[in-house]
């Protein structure tokens, strides 16, 4: 197995080897997967999604009457939860895929539940600078240009605002690695099978694995976010490397 590239030279990389991908097959493939997006990720992963989820949210903490962004919200599986958990907050979502999104508002509808969605670049956010109480992002960074995404939450973020992260993330070790990427391999291939997956999605099970193989370890992806200016920077791993929460605070005084 090829070690990644250095941590500073990362980003360039990444672009150059899937930003062809990014822009004009990624559209599809959550075109073809929205329909069962959260079933087959149940599925993947042998039935602990829930607590993946649970997991996160407890990273949170919302507090009554603020207002949260939801990056790439997808099927509005974080404004719900944090809904949930404090009904007073204002939401807003954004994401890229409008199929995704009609996924996302029928749930959130369908609980009773408002979640303001846009449909827009995630590269650059349509909302003012200082403007959320929060940011989050989960399952979705793997398929962005990190930096220009995280420069944006930091610019929307209030001072003293928090930006909530969680992705898979590539494993310290290079056994779990190994072992990793075998697991996921296998998992592609079978829910794409189960849920009767389209070309889009089928043609792309080599992309997610080469796109967390290309990623950062939890440690590396602290000290980019401490590099855009975040401060107070945690992170918190679970299955050995391999799902990762991060916490970040925009400073008071910038």
């Amino acid at each position: 197995m090829t070690p990644p590239p250095p941590a500073e030279l990362r980003e360039k990389l990444r672009e150059q080897r899937f930003s062809s991908i990014w822009k004009r097959e990624l559209h599809d493939i959550f075109v073809d997967v929205a329909p069962y997006y959260d079933r087959a990720n149940q599925v993947a992963s042998l039935g602990l999604w829930s607590w993946f989820s649970r997991s996160f949210m407890s990273t949170i903490s919302p507090q009554p009457g603020e207002r949260v962004l939801d990056v790439c919200a997808g099927t509005n599986a974080v404004g719900i939860a944090m809904l949930k958990l404090q009904p007073s907050l204002e939401v807003h979502a954004i994401d890229g895929s409008a199929a995704m999104q009609a996924v996302g508002q029928q749930r959130a509808k369908a609980r009773g539940l408002h979640i303001a969605a846009v449909k827009g670049d995630v590269h650059q956010l349509p909302f003012p600078d200082n403007y959320f109480d929060k940011v989050t992002i989960e399952w979705a960074t793997r398929h962005l240009r990190v930096d220009e995404v995280f420069s944006e939450i930091y610019r929307v973020l209030k001072p003293g605002g928090s930006f909530h992260h969680c992705d898979m993330l590539r494993p310290g070790s290079p056994l779990v690695e190994k072992l990793y990427y075998g697991y996921l391999r296998a998992c592609l291939w079978l829910t794409g099978l189960l849920f009767r997956s389209g070309t889009a999605a089928m043609n792309a099970k080599r992309y997610f694995i080469d796109a967390l193989e290309m990623f950062y370890s939890a440690a590396e992806l602290s000290e980019v976010l401490r590099a855009r200016g975040f401060v107070d920077v945690t992170a918190k791993t679970i299955l050995a490397g391999m799902i990762g929460f991060h916490r970040a605070v925009k400073p008071r005084k910038c």
